[in-house]
């Protein structure tokens, strides 16, 4: 169900659509749909072969662990071990653009899910038609963003389409994500651990627990999203600009004069929101170079920052 000349259909978000989307994933094709963070590319997580086409229609680097989504907290505990951190995270945040990263249960999902560790990284998503589509697949759903590796995420069923037609079974299109950058991720051993800033802010993750959050500073890969170059445009970026060349074209931040604003009223939240969908049109509009308006480091703007470092990192 992968390759060049599958024909990807667009589906509907409503009841046929979503019992269609349902039927694909519990037989082991890929199919795309929204979460409240970005779309997703969804495979039965407990199906090898299943879950090898999403590295193969993404491009996707297997050493790449990917996120497992799951429709309520019941059935994460199926797939992993919950510890009092982790009941409490789980208990505030879900569901929501939180991906917590755990022990594995042997057995649970297909090991290419966690790139061979014995971790899994899972979340429940808030969003009404993941959930309804995680509901009707009836198994845990593996789900990186739906992009060719590397590349911008999508936020829209036309990005998707436009990066994977042909190479994936459906799209279910339940119109632009709300968050916009993906899901927070946290790991807990040997202590809570920042793995990758997203749409839940930092600071609401350090209320809860009662204290900072170390911060992962190797450079493996133990969670999604932890490559140095990712969420990457055609054209070179260069960020933290105040004054943009003449030949630059400016993704803006607040009252400036530029091509795109991310938020004219400096709102992270719309920011965030705006991100990959003003990335995703500079993009198409041709290969002069994208420069950034410095974006604040707090909030929502870790994550966005984040995503903007990796997306003009030197590309290998």
């Amino acid at each position: 169900m992968a390759g060049e000349n599958v024909q990807t259909e667009l589906l509907a978000a409503d009841p046929e659509g979503i019992a269609r989307a349902g039927a694909l994933l519990a037989g082991g094709a890929l199919v795309s749909f929204p979460t409240e963070t970005v779309y997703g590319l969804g495979a039965n997580a407990t199906d090898d072969t299943a879950v090898a086409r999403i590295f193969e229609a993404k491009g996707r680097p297997h050493f790449n662990p990917l996120i497992v989504h799951v429709p309520t907290v019941g059935a994460a505990r199926e797939i992993a071990e919950f510890d009092d951190v982790a009941d409490r995270l789980a208990s505030a945040f879900w569901p929501g653009p939180l991906t917590l990263v755990l022990r594995l249960k042997a057995g649970s999902v297909s090991p290419l899910v966690s790139a061979g560790l014995d971790t899994v990284a899972i979340r429940v998503p808030a969003h009404p038609l993941a959930v309804s589509v995680l509901e009707a697949a009836g198994v845990p759903v593996a789900a990186p963003s739906a992009n060719p590796s590397g590349r911008i995420s999508p936020t829209e069923a036309a990005h998707v389409i436009d990066g994977l037609s042909g190479r994936i079974a459906a799209v279910v299109d339940g119109g632009a994500c709300d968050v916009g950058v993906e899901s927070t991720i946290v790991g807990l051993a040997p202590e809570p651990t920042l793995l990758r800033p997203g749409g839940l802010p930092v600071e609401a993750l350090e209320a809860c627990l009662g204290g900072p959050l170390a911060v992962h500073a190797g450079e493996d890969v133990v969670a999604p999203g932890q490559l140095a170059s990712h969420y990457a445009p055609d054209a070179p970026m260069r960020l933290n600009v105040v004054r943009p060349h003449s030949d630059e074209r400016l993704l803006g931040f607040g009252h400036v004069e530029c091509d795109l604003n991310l938020s004219e009223s400096g709102d992270l939240v719309e920011a965030a929101a705006n991100l990959f969908h003003h990335l995703h049109a500079l993009d198409a509009g041709g290969d002069m170079p994208i420069a950034v308006s410095p974006i604040p480091q707090h909030g929502l703007g870790r994550a966005i920052n984040d995503r903007l470092r990796r997306a003009a990192a030197p590309r290998g």
